[in-house]
């Protein structure tokens, strides 16, 4: 495609100002983290040596120690952006504490001039400290102090439960996926400052490992703009530092788990004052590594190695470079459901059982220079590389993908993700103001490859037998069947055909150019910005995006008002990108999807993607408590036009976009914390967010909409009601190191609208027959044709008709609707359902996790140098037997964990 004028020179203006900026001297280190330094100086002037500045951050967990050198001064490096409390103290010197907001990478210089103690000395506070903050986009904080003690599951995506457990808007989905506030995984991760937008789930990329993380920050709130592509919850991760560790400090840990999960690992941190190190390596290994289609695990097995390197070095007190580098491999088996056991070939052979298995190799490289300006300006570039190789194994023999109802065609991929991008920006903090100026120009090398050959015998014969059924075409008495799809005979592998090998590439370039500040002024806290994205990929376009937020701070009742908007540009998923771009084109795969009931090409007229926008508008306010309580609680509205989902490659686990017409995201979000009383600690995260989407269907190949040609609005398969998590920790009394963290999260459950029900009259219901639903009449009373369900998905859902169970070999044909019932799934009551305002739902679930632990088991060396800890963590404690989803046009159906239980040893240096 060739490239507009505009956007070669705003190219080109990007990659200039970069040489401008950074003419005066290499910059050098990161942009997403702070500094806080000073020094502590005694009554006369002279610097304190030996004395102990501690800084925290109560309602995040963050905390950290420095102890100030022989004239007086100390240093935190690597700081989260947050709000701080800065104690020094010092034997016969009365305890000074002062309040940081750290915002800005530009330095920020802290001194203390401590007093002599007498017996009515008391601590001296300067600036009130606070636990509210004040920015006008709302989001939640979390550090390290809190991850290690909270009872998470997937080892091998554990930054998405982290993400899922400890901040609100989430609704969690099976393999380590995550919908933040109402849409499906629109989220970003940045990484010390590298922005990665591809989808982080077990089944996608490999994330960041969670031993590499020290605090996450996820915003919520309307997206300031230095943030773009998918915004809808933006997680922003600074990592762990070697940086002022002078003694080499790490942990070896080594677990074990059911389902014969067993995981080592090992990480390190070492430096001096103008450099460090830090190392992250572990080891995974599974028999449960996917959430499966059966409660029961069949063929499940996965492993997962990661590296992580962090390395920082200051050339000078004014230049400094950090780089990140990753390499994470996982390789993994798709999990059977009871289907694909004992498959049989087109001759009645049984084959053997479905073998199915991927592998992920990721690889990122992100070097980052700071070059200190001035007093009040620092600089920042950057370049990242990361790449994701995908390999999608079918069996070894194809005709065992086949499954009854389910797998029509065997299928191979190998596809690669690779992103290329250079960021820059300028931050500037003076007076009222604290401003960043910079911009982002990327580029994703997309490379898809797919074989693709027909299995199922009866999906295109080409010849009959005098009963109707496939047969050769030399049999006695065979005809020539005249719904064959010819161009799909020489792929049909039960004909004697071959592979079919489709390739698509493309190239997408995206430049990003934005300016922000932030205004203090009295009780007024102000965020203006302005971003404009320019994208390039199957198709252009440009989108001018206005960012603002404004809160109040009222400090006599220790209350924030707040509220807020932003333009975004919406950019397509790139997985499969090119697939369901161009896919209807080419006429093997334009037969594949006619095939399908719904949605096929032959019904569309499908077009290459085309961005979406959105406008957002925000509203909350914050409340603090006494000196242990805060609470945060946001509104939130979002218009989306051209939104996006996913689909499936015909009847394959293979996925790609789709874009609707437009979608309307409304809900809330809350959170509240109790910090540490008496060594109590409670954090509340809630949410109920609607994901309304809006046919007609405008970009991507088939998909499956509820009701074909409908213009009316539906809700998508991530929409769900409520969600809560409440974590409780208790430090005990009688020995501070042992801890009990215990989780409660209650989910009102997904949109199932595959699942049955019974409805004859709505036009905007999956059950009426007009819509190709399952509603019949029996003996004149309403009914449901459950034929279109396979036993054993009719077992998956739970169904029940008048106290007769569904089995996985023995279904139901058909049910009174006043008789059909399932303990895992909602069904409507008769005449009720409508795919916007009462959709089938996965049932209400009520899920325990429990971790009781110990940090200090053993200890012994100097001052505790070394040590030993153990924890026993229980994840879905009381086993409850209970559904992801059903039949999810994305992710098909998966159960929740069954209860694990993993030990935990580790030793402390």
């Amino acid at each position: 495609m060739k490239k507009p004028r505009f956007f070669r020179f705003a190219v080109f203006a990007f990659l200039a100002g970069l040489v401008i900026a950074f003419a005066a001297g290499a910059a050098y280190g990161q942009s997403t983290s702070g500094t806080v330094t000073g020094s502590v100086f005694d009554p006369s002037g002279a610097g304190l040596a030996g004395a102990t500045v501690t800084l925290t951050n109560p309602v995040s967990g963050y905390s950290r120690t420095a102890v100030t050198d022989g004239t007086g001064t100390y240093r935190f490096y690597n700081l989260p952006f947050d709000q701080y409390s800065v104690t020094a103290t010092s034997s016969n010197f009365v305890a000074s504490t002062r309040q940081a907001q750290v915002y800005s990478p530009v330095p920020l210089a802290l001194v203390f001039h401590l007093q002599v103690s007498s017996v009515t000395s008391t601590v001296e506070v300067q600036g009130a400290p606070g636990l509210v903050e004040q920015d006008p986009n709302f989001h939640t904080d979390v550090d390290r102090s809190v991850i290690n003690r909270l009872p998470i599951e997937s080892p091998s995506s554990e930054l998405s439960s982290i993400v899922t457990l400890a901040s609100p808007g989430v609704a969690a989905d099976s393999n380590g996926l995550m919908h933040g506030l109402g849409d499906h995984a629109e989220n970003s991760f940045n990484v010390d400052g590298e922005p990665i937008t591809d989808q982080q789930s077990k089944v996608f990329s490999n994330q960041v490992p969670a031993a590499a993380v020290q605090s996450l920050e996820v915003i919520d709130g309307a997206p300031p703009a230095e943030y773009g592509d998918k915004t809808s919850l933006i997680v922003k991760i600074t990592t762990r530092s070697g940086q002022g560790v002078t003694t080499p400090t790490g942990t070896v840990r080594l677990s074990y788990s059911t389902f014969g999960t067993s995981n080592l690992g090992f990480d390190t941190s070492y430096g001096g004052t103008n450099w460090g190190n830090f190392i992250a390596v572990d080891g995974l290994q599974s028999g449960r590594f996917l959430d499966g289609p059966e409660f029961a695990v069949l063929h499940d097995k996965g492993n997962e190695e990661n590296f992580f390197d962090r390395f920082d070095y200051n050339f000078t007190p004014r230049d400094s470079i950090h780089f990140n580098a990753q390499y994470t491999r996982s390789w993994f088996q798709t999990p059977n459901d009871f289907e694909n056991i004992g498959v049989v070939d087109p001759n009645g052979n049984v084959i053997g059982n479905t073998d199915q298995r991927s592998k992920i190799g990721t690889i990122n490289f992100s070097p980052t220079f700071t070059h200190v300006i001035s007093d009040d300006s620092v600089a920042n570039i950057g370049v990242y590389v990361r790449r994701d190789a995908y390999n999608y194994y079918p069996s070894n023999n194809p005709f065992a993908d086949y499954a009854l109802d389910q797998q029509q065609e065997t299928i191979s991929q190998y596809r690669t993700l690779t992103n290329m991008g250079v960021h820059a920006d300028i931050s500037y903090v003076h007076g009222i103001n604290n401003a960043k100026l910079g911009g982002v120009y990327e580029q994703t090398l997309l490379r898809e490859n797919d074989s693709v050959g027909v299995v199922d015998p009866t999906l295109t014969p080409s010849c009959l037998d005098t009963n109707g059924n496939p047969t050769g075409c030399t049999s006695p008495g065979a005809t020539p069947n005249p719904n064959v799809i010819p161009v799909l005979v020489p792929y049909d592998l039960t004909q004697a055909g071959s592979l079919y090998a489709w390739k698509g590439r493309t190239d997408v370039k995206q430049l990003a150019l934005y300016g922000e500040d932030q205004i203090t002024a009295g009780n007024w806290l102000l965020n203006f910005g302005i971003r404009g994205d320019f994208y390039n990929g199957m198709t252009i376009q440009r989108q001018a995006e206005p960012r603002v937020g404004i809160s109040y701070n009222v400090k006599p009742t220790n209350t924030v008002l707040r509220v807020s908007y932003a333009r975004t540009q919406e950019t397509p998923f790139n997985e499969n990108l090119v697939l369901s771009s161009t896919g209807c084109s080419d006429p093997v795969l334009f037969a594949v999807f006619s095939t399908l009931s719904a949605g096929s090409c032959a019904t569309q007229a499908i077009t290459p993607f085309n961005p979406g926008f959105r406008n957002e508008f925000h509203a909350g306010f914050g409340q603090s408590v006494g000196r242990h309580f805060v609470f945060n609680g946001e509104y939130i509205w979002k218009y989306t036009h051209n939104a996006y989902d996913f689909s499936v490659l015909g009847t394959t686990p293979i996925t790609f976009p789709i874009e609707w017409a437009s979608s309307k995201i409304p809900g809330y979000a809350l959170s509240a914390t109790l910090t540490d009383l008496k060594g109590l600690s409670v954090r509340f995260n809630a949410s109920s967010v609607a994901a309304r989407f809006f046919n007609p269907q405008l970009g991507g190949v088939g998909a499956t909409p509820g009701i074909v040609g409908s213009t009316l609005p539906f809700r998508i398969d991530h929409d769900e009601h409520f969600n809560e998590t409440t974590h409780l920790e208790y430090a005990m009394p009688f020995h501070k190191s042992m801890y009990v963290g215990f989780n409660w999260r209650y989910d009102t459950g997904l949109v199932a609208g595959a699942s049955p029900c019974y409805n004859t009259t709505d036009p905007n219901s999956v059950c009426n027959p007009l819509n190709g639903g399952p509603s019949i009449t029996i003996n004149g009373q309403p009914g449901i044709d459950l034929s279109y369900l396979s036993p054993d998905q009719q077992f998956q859902a739970g169904l029940v008709c008048n106290g007769v169970k569904a089995t996985p070999t023995s279904g139901l044909t058909q049910c009174l609707a006043s008789q059909l019932t399932s303990n895992l799934i909602v069904i409507p009551a008769p005449g009720t359902e409508d795919d916007d305002k009462n959709p089938q739902r996965i049932q209400p679930r009520t899920v325990f996790d429990l971790a009781l632990g110990d940090d200090n088991i053993m200890h012994f060396g100097e001052n505790d140098r070394y040590k030993f800890s153990g924890r026993i963590t229980a994840i879905n404690l009381a086993d409850k037997y209970a559904l992801y989803n059903f039949l999810s046009t994305f992710s098909g159906t998966h159960y929740l964990t069954p209860r694990t239980v993993t030990g935990e040893v580790a030793f402390h240096f």
